[in-house]
């Protein structure tokens, strides 16, 4: 008898043949919830109403301060480039990165995986220590946000904003001078001239700070509940083959020309793009293929007072995920 599992996760390309039933894991009656991440990340961290979910890498590796409540599979659903992320207001006197020291930044919570990303990017290329700006969180588009977990790293500055405002409406105002975000503030999607990207033309700055580091940022990853994973080990293996084989089949999707599975016109070409810069597996599951980016953020989560100890990659994945047998 197969066991039923419930896995919540967003409705992404690279899962839907898990969430259609095209690809089956061995020996499991999956239920996949679609589910905004937010929301996910929200109901699995503070309940643990699911059998497996998609969760925030950071908030992963803050649980494990705690609590031994969650193993992960080395699956990373969402990854972004992050100078994208850093928005800022264009009366503020901000046209590089060292502008931003001195200056108050807004941020939904201090300790989001984007903003994890961006802060020890710009410290270690750009000269901007995470400590040379003060930090005010709150809710982007919604007031009364708060940060989940307390965090008060040694010598930073972070205040939460009044519970009736929110971070896009403080950044048009010009009081907060930038914003850290994985999602585009309101003004900036109105086009209003007062909000700005720092980087301008953020592909080129994306592009050439992975072919100096070979970085692409990690996001999301996806976990297990211990009591689920301890049940039935074997649970581990079956989801992560699962997973491998769902992005293997979107990968042959994705190059067909005949008819486009995109509204994109010029998808294909995008790809081959992509693939001069970052190579064939573009996306990579697995250990080994992450090792640099899971290394480089664990060392930030640590930097900047969040993981209360330096995290080896092994400490936080499922053994049985560490490879694959070959015939």
């Amino acid at each position: 008898m197969k066991r039923k599992l419930t896995l919540a996760c967003w409705d992404y390309d690279r899962t839907a043949a898990l969430a259609d039933g095209r690809v089956s894991p061995e020996g499991i009656d999956l239920n996949y919830l679609c589910l905004p991440v937010e929301e996910t990340f929200f109901r699995m961290a503070r309940y643990g109403e699911f059998d497996m979910s998609e969760m925030s890498l950071s908030s992963y590796v803050l649980s494990r301060n705690t609590s031994d409540r969650f193993v992960a599979l080395p699956v990373f659903p969402s990854r972004a480039f992050r100078h994208s992320g850093v928005y800022v207001n264009t009366q503020s006197g901000i046209s590089k990165p060292t502008d931003l020291i001195g200056k108050v930044i807004g941020v939904p919570e201090y300790q989001v995986t984007a903003a994890v990303w961006i802060r020890g990017m710009l410290e270690d290329h750009y000269g901007v220590p995470v400590s040379s700006v003060s930090y005010r969180t709150g809710g982007l588009h919604d007031p009364g946000r708060y940060e989940k977990i307390h965090i008060q790293p040694e010598g930073v500055e972070i205040v939460p904003i009044p519970s009736d405002r929110t971070l896009s409406e403080m950044l048009l105002k010009g009081e907060i001078a930038a914003l850290y975000s994985p999602r585009s503030p309101q003004p900036f999607l109105e086009k209003n001239s007062a909000v700005a990207r720092l980087w301008g033309d953020s592909p080129e700055a994306e592009i050439d700070y992975f072919k100096a580091t070979g970085i692409f940022p990690i996001m999301h990853t996806v976990i297990l509940r211990r009591d689920v994973y301890e049940s039935d080990r074997w649970i581990a293996g079956s989801m992560y083959k699962a997973f491998l084989e769902s992005k293997f089949l979107l990968s042959k999707r994705l190059e067909e020309s005949a008819a486009f599975i995109h509204m994109l016109p010029w998808s294909i070409q995008h790809i081959q793009m992509t693939k001069e810069v970052m190579g064939e597996d573009y996306w990579p599951y697995g250990i080994e293929a992450n090792r640099h980016v899971l290394e480089v953020f664990l060392k930030y989560s640590y930097d900047q007072g969040l993981a209360k100890k330096l995290y080896e990659v092994e400490e936080l994945f499922a053994p049985e995920t560490y490879e694959l047998v070959l015939i």
